[in-house]
């Protein structure tokens, strides 16, 4: 893929922007709830319940409810704006946590509340990721620096999402794991009222935006893959997500098998160094090929590179393989992010990203379920392989989609969409990163 650095900016000029630093780094202490809660509320509601099964079905319902509902809720942002909608949303979120903290903190507590709690909860997670990419949108109309924040995004979420767990552990060793609930449930109130205070949220109310976008996202995103670049994302990303849940699983049974159980948590950092370094490196560069075609080559890439893994002959060289198959996780996303941000207008942007976010929460899901039923009946290396079918066919699928020639009406309209000749009324193509 073929790049250039003469028109790169840096990471500090993004963050010197008006109003950059005021809006993102609130944002990053709300975010970082969610890296924490996981962990915090699975402990504190298996002691509290006395059951796995249990605590494992309400935490299932605190994931679907919140992947699922996702598009609901960005809708509802989008309509009505962030400033109006995400008070409102982290305050109801903030306070179900607060709830199961009080419910979790002894044992004996009825099973059916604690499970209609945690679902509640997630059915009210504000979709701070999708509204922080909005606001970058917002923030940032130059395509390079908005490919560079996105960048800075991906790899600061990435690094929550490692982050968290740790903290959450810390809570859980010095006192209670209801700590961690609690705790989050304050880092994301007070994270979230500081962000909608800044300019950037009132600046990414629908139809606030000077010039905006209608490339008519909202009408009909679903009708086919071919030439449909948010579909696109979609499909990638799930694949990607398939392939890293089931990754999770099958370093947990590597680990195992080899007798060390405990490097899985060395295994499980590697492919985030991986994708902080790839993430950092791949936003400093201004790429002249098309995101819609970076992003299913990424992809392959991603699903080649672990597709070897479970040859490795040892931890640490299986550790090598994914830390360096790691290299391409956060550019998948934070391409995948942009693609949809680019066919998005205002009245849509935020949907648009949360649709990419729950296909690879969804498909990060799936991955792990169907890896458990998969590692008990083959070799584990041919595990690693099936694993990583979803992102290396989504990429083959997109890739061929892209090729195709469009035929009949698809040809007009792909005619109607390139650069007109100087002095006349320029298309409607989206904005490339270049």
């Amino acid at each position: 893929m073929a790049s250039s650095s003469s028109h790169a900016p840096s990471y500090a000029a993004v963050l010197r922007e008006p109003h950059v630093l005021r809006t993102f780094a609130p944002a990053l202490v709300a975010r970082f709830s969610y890296g924490v809660v996981f962990v915090s509320l699975a402990v504190a509601l298996t002691q509290a319940t006395g059951s796995y099964a249990w605590a494992g079905g309400a935490l299932a319902l605190f994931g679907a409810s919140t992947a699922f509902l996702a598009p609901l809720r960005a809708r509802l942002i989008d309509r009505r704006g962030p400033r109006r909608v995400l008070p409102t949303m982290a305050a109801v979120y903030a306070l179900l946590l607060a709830t199961l903290t009080a419910a979790t903190w002894q044992a004996g507590i009825p099973r059916w509340p604690l499970m209609l709690l945690t679902g509640a909860a997630g059915a009210c997670a504000p979709p701070l990721g999708p509204v922080m990419r909005t606001a970058w949108s917002a923030l940032l109309p130059d395509p390079a620096l908005r490919q560079r924040a996105f960048s800075l995004d991906t790899v600061a979420e990435e690094l929550l999402y490692v982050g968290g767990p740790l903290a959450a552990g810390v809570f859980i060793a010095v006192g209670h794991p209801a700590i961690g609930v609690g705790v989050s449930a304050g880092l994301l109130l007070s994270g979230t009222l500081v962000m909608v205070a800044s300019p950037a949220l009132r600046l990414a109310d629908p139809g606030a935006a000077a010039g905006a976008r209608h490339t008519g996202v909202s009408r009909g995103w679903w009708r086919g893959l071919r030439g449909n670049a948010l579909l696109e994302a979609v499909v990638v990303t799930a694949g990607v997500g398939m392939c890293l849940g089931a990754l999770s699983l099958l370093l947990v049974a590597f680990s195992e098998r080899h007798k060390e159980p405990a490097a899985v948590a060395w295994l499980e950092a590697a492919p985030a160094v991986g994708s902080a370094v790839g993430g950092l490196a791949y936003g400093a560069r201004a790429w002249r090929v098309p995101g819609r075609i970076r992003l299913p080559l990424l992809a392959l890439a991603l699903g080649l590179a672990l597709s070897v893994a479970g040859m490795a002959p040892n931890l640490w060289v299986l550790g090598l393989v994914v830390c360096a198959a790691g290299v391409c996780v956060a550019p998948t996303l934070t391409t995948a992010y942009l693609v949809a941000d680019e066919c998005a207008d205002t009245s849509s942007r935020t949907r648009a990203g949360t649709w990419v976010n729950s296909a690879f929460n969804a498909g990060a899901s799936g991955g792990t379920a169907l890896t458990g039923l998969t590692v008990d009946l083959l070799p584990l290396w041919c595990c690693f392989v099936v694993a990583t079918l979803p992102a290396a066919l989504s990429g083959v699928a997109v890739l061929g989609a892209y090729a195709r020639p469009p035929s009949g009406r698809g040809r007009a309209r792909a005619a109607s969409q390139l650069p007109k000749k100087p002095g006349t009324a320029s298309g409607s193509g989206s904005s490339l990163v270049s």
